[in-house]
């Protein structure tokens, strides 16, 4: 392009380039040039012809797309091989005993599980007179009959897992591992209601008359008050 005198003089020395410069800005240019040509067919990549999920199709005998999985196929971190951890059952029989480690944050666990989702029916002491038993719900039968209290660990697993009787199923609410810390606290629950005193080992039973001091402490001392007044 011929420039007016005036601007060409103004022009030339911003166009000019070094010998060292004009190879490098050469394949620059290049390179963008490439990159531009490829552009243009991405869109094909992206719209490339392929069936969309439940799509129908004649290559198969069913006439569908999306193909069944593979019979036995398992998702990641969904293998259930511990038959008694995530069905309460060995052989088709409810295990007596808990398959997971039983020790005090199993039971402060459950605890804590339990008054959410099991004391609105069964109550706080399992006792069957929950909350909305009081406002006409069907009542559920007490933990502590004898039923109940000989029933196997398994079962009540199983009964979380799949409900029994008016009890919706809570395998959707209550995780595998906090539906046993549950029984572990069903059970405690079962022990508090039907203990005897040697049950308690023998370093633990001066920890049963605290409360009862702590409780006689305050009313002693409102008494010593009353007599240094008088």
């Amino acid at each position: 392009m011929n420039l007016p005198a005036p601007l060409a003089t103004i022009a030339a020395p911003s166009i000019r380039l070094r010998p060292s410069l004009r190879r490098p800005l050469l394949a620059v240019c290049l390179a963008m040039a490439c990159a531009g040509a490829a552009g243009c067919d991405m869109l094909d990549m992206y719209d490339q012809p392929r069936y969309e999920p439940l799509e129908a199709s004649e290559v198969f005998d069913d006439h569908g797309a999306s193909r069944q999985l593979v019979q036995g196929t398992v998702p990641r971190g969904w293998l259930r091989e511990d038959d008694a951890l995530y069905t309460g059952k060995i052989n088709g029989e409810f295990v007596s005993e808990l398959p997971v480690e039983f020790n005090e944050k199993l039971m402060k666990r459950g605890q804590q599980r339990f008054n959410i989702y099991c004391s609105v029916c069964h109550s706080r002491t399992g006792d069957g007179d929950g909350m909305i038993v009081r406002r006409g719900f069907r009542r559920p039968p007490s933990l502590h009959i004898d039923r109940l209290r000989n029933a196997p660990a398994g079962h009540f697993f199983d009964v979380m897992t799949h409900g029994f009787g008016a009890m919706p199923s809570y395998a959707s609410r209550i995780k595998v591992a906090d539906r046993w810390a549950i029984v572990a606290y069903i059970r405690a629950l079962q022990l508090s209601q039907n203990a005897r005193l040697q049950d308690v080992p023998e370093d633990e039973r001066p920890k049963l008359d605290k409360p009862q001091e702590q409780a006689e402490a305050p009313a002693a001392a409102e008494t010593e008050q009353q007599e240094a007044g008088e």
